[in-house]
């Protein structure tokens, strides 16, 4: 089978390797159909210095396919079923996994693609527990989107910043995979939605998501908009993955007793914090990280429903993953970069 590895930085190679021996009792063997591209495969790519893996290392954090073969212990998975794969290998024997808060699993060092050889190769072999079946009649490439670009939002937005109908949220880069997902997940629960982009392009197709109010960040300050729209009230919830560049202009965005939660940094990894502000407006930062395997069911619950869709940017072929992984990284994309197999 083939599959595309990470030979040193930026230096990505397509090879063929051997097919993975027959499930274990408690796997199934999967037949990789969809790969979308994130922000965690170019740092992968970029070589990030805090990630402790070996190469070459098979790229691919998030991924759906189909289920080939059973193991003999597997009870609710049958060949043919379309399945999302959840991020990480987790332990599932933990208080937290037992709980369902995977994202909690001490085995979070074990991410696929990032840690451990992921997901883009043709066959793969997984714990049972980690495919989250997909509803009946929803696509592998829509169900390819649960794991991150959904689940994470889902997570941060309702589990965490426990986001409201009536409320006003702030969705940076509302052109990007997560933006672009949590402006449709946040406007389908009833909030009004506004957004950052840097182009009147994006701006436009950002509005067709639904978003309220669309921001142009490289032609006015988005925090001075965000008051004006508001009233000067300022925003309930701010999603924040971009950091530093954003981040004190999201803490001043914010309405007394707001919630900020970011999952991600792709600017930096430090940044000021007005601590006056934090305190006597009584805000409430909150960290997020993954999801849990029942934000995967949720989302892919509302996709076949229709409530939410995956925004795809391009579709790509195997042998042309470093082009994507360089387009993701310029920030010249609306939507998910998917690698079909």
């Amino acid at each position: 089978m083939r599959t595309a590895e990470l030979r040193g930085q930026r230096y990505v190679v397509v090879r063929e390797i051997d097919n993975p021996p027959p499930p274990a009792p408690d796997e199934v063997t999967i037949r990789i159909r969809a790969v979308a591209l994130n922000h965690i495969d170019v740092w992968s790519w970029r070589g990030m210095a805090f990630a402790k893996r070996e190469l070459p290392l098979i790229l691919g954090a998030e991924a759906a396919g189909e289920v080939i073969a059973v193991g003999d212990e597997v009870e609710h998975l049958f060949r043919g079923d379309v399945v999302a794969l959840y991020g990480a290998k987790t332990c599932g024997t933990c208080a937290a996994c037992r709980e369902g808060r995977d994202n909690f699993c001490d085995g979070q060092s074990a991410m696929y693609g990032f840690h451990i050889d992921g997901f883009l190769r043709e066959r793969i072999n997984v714990p049972a527990r980690l495919a989250v079946k997909a509803p009946k009649g929803l696509d592998v490439v829509a169900a390819a989107m649960a794991p991150i670009t959904f689940g994470t939002v889902e997570h941060m937005l309702f589990d965490n910043a426990r986001l409201e109908a009536g409320e006003t949220v702030l969705v940076h880069a509302g052109g990007s995979g997560i933006g672009s997902a949590a402006i449709q997940l946040a406007k389908a629960a009833g909030a009004t939605v506004i957004t950052t982009v840097g182009s009147p392009e994006k701006a436009k197709k950002a509005a067709s998501l639904g978003a309220d109010h669309v921001i142009n960040y490289r032609e006015e300050r988005f925090e001075g908009r965000v008051r004006k729209i508001t009233g000067r009230r300022g925003v309930d919830v701010v999603f924040e993955h971009v950091g530093p560049a954003t981040w004190e202009g999201s803490i001043v965005s914010l309405a007394r007793g707001g919630r900020l939660v970011t999952c991600g940094s792709t600017t930096g990894v430090s940044a000021s914090t007005n601590l006056y502000l934090l305190f006597q407006r009584q805000l409430r930062l909150i960290g997020s990280f993954g999801c849990r395997m029942s934000n995967m069911s949720s989302v892919m619950e509302k996709m076949g429903k229709g409530l939410v869709a995956p925004v795809i940017d391009t579709t790509l072929r195997l042998e042309d993953l470093d082009k994507g992984l360089a387009r993701l990284e310029a920030r010249d994309v609306f939507g998910k970069i998917v690698v079909t197999l």
